[in-house]
């Protein structure tokens, strides 16, 4: 199949009752992710005080969350509101490939992060002197590179096949579906996938559970009460945001690969690992941060402040 063809994938089979509502809410739900991560990009980078490394490194979470809803949601609306169920095969792969890089680089990236919390708490003395501006520059282009060099191979080895389908069963377009459309033997791609998926879930998930396992372990023999209780409730979080988003991801991967699965299911936590982690990472790991909430509310209390008079 060139690269002019069409590919047919499923809908919502939304009722007309419904395709309003199913509207508004992914319309919604898009702005609200712009919002938040632009929020956060626009405050890091405007704010000279936030130009650290906990903040840099975080800098390119909402990047890459705006990589993945930007790859989704334009298209899902779209759908919505034409009922269109066709696009274009190089519109397809192009989709399906931000999407898993932006599926990718969320966790190396919250890898990177739990890295430098580690270091700020397990080794202050050492923080500085290790994290210098060309250790963080390495970390971000080894991050982002990773991502890229990853999915990349991924995407070759997709394109070198030819296909005979054009039905899809989902109503976005990734690398599991694209692969349904080859008549050809996928074994090689079946394997590097696995493969992929594997090395990737090892590196973030050892990384992240040893950081915070020594966080925590740093934390409970810590004198100090306070600073215990706000580390042992930052570790906490980012936890739970870490294990929804890796639950999910498992779960979409697997799905693929099990037959009985309900297509509805499969549709819906695909759909959640590109809504649920772009919303909650900017208010979990930037609004809830002290320096960066500061910034923000004293950013909006200076935008409202010359209206104050207009109303009073």
């Amino acid at each position: 199949m060139n690269a002019s063809s069409v590919i047919h994938f499923s809908g919502f089979n939304l009722t007309a009752e419904s395709v309003v509502p199913a509207f508004l809410f992914a319309t919604l739900s898009y702005m609200v992710i712009l919002f938040c991560n632009l929020t956060l990009i626009l405050t890091i980078v405007l704010n000279k005080s936030l130009h650290q490394p906990m903040h840099l490194i975080l800098l390119n979470l909402p990047i890459n969350d705006l990589i993945g809803s930007s790859a989704l949601f334009p298209q899902l609306i779209k759908e919505i509101l034409t009922n269109s169920r066709r696009i274009q095969y190089s519109a397809c792969v192009a989709q399906a490939f931000f999407i898993h890089v932006y599926a990718a680089g969320t966790v190396f990236h919250l890898s990177a992060m739990a890295y430098d919390r580690f270091l700020a708490i397990c080794y202050p003395l050492q923080y500085n002197t290790v994290m210098t501006n060309a250790h963080i520059m390495k970390l971000i282009a080894l991050v982002w590179s990773s991502s890229l060099v990853l999915i990349g191979v991924l995407f070759i080895l997709l394109l070198r096949l030819n296909n005979c389908r054009s039905e899809m069963s989902n109503p976005y377009c990734d690398n599991p579906n694209l692969l349904s459309l080859v008549c050809g033997d996928t074994t090689i791609n079946n394997i590097y996938g696995l493969f992929i998926s594997a090395l990737s879930q090892a590196v973030a998930n050892g990384i992240v559970f040893y950081t915070y396992l020594r966080v925590l372990i740093a934390c409970f023999r810590s004198k100090q009460s306070d600073t215990r209780a706000k580390a042992l409730q930052t570790c906490a979080t980012h936890l739970v945001v870490f294990l929804l988003l890796e639950c999910l991801g498992l779960f979409t991967i697997i799905s693929h690969r099990l037959q009985n699965i309900s297509p509805h299911l499969r549709r819906f936590m695909g759909l959640s690992t590109l809504i649920f982690p772009p919303t909650l990472n900017p208010i979990i790991y930037g609004l809830k941060t002290k320096e960066i909430r500061e910034k923000i509310l004293q950013f909006f209390r200076i935008g409202v402040h010359p209206l104050k008079p207009m109303f009073s």
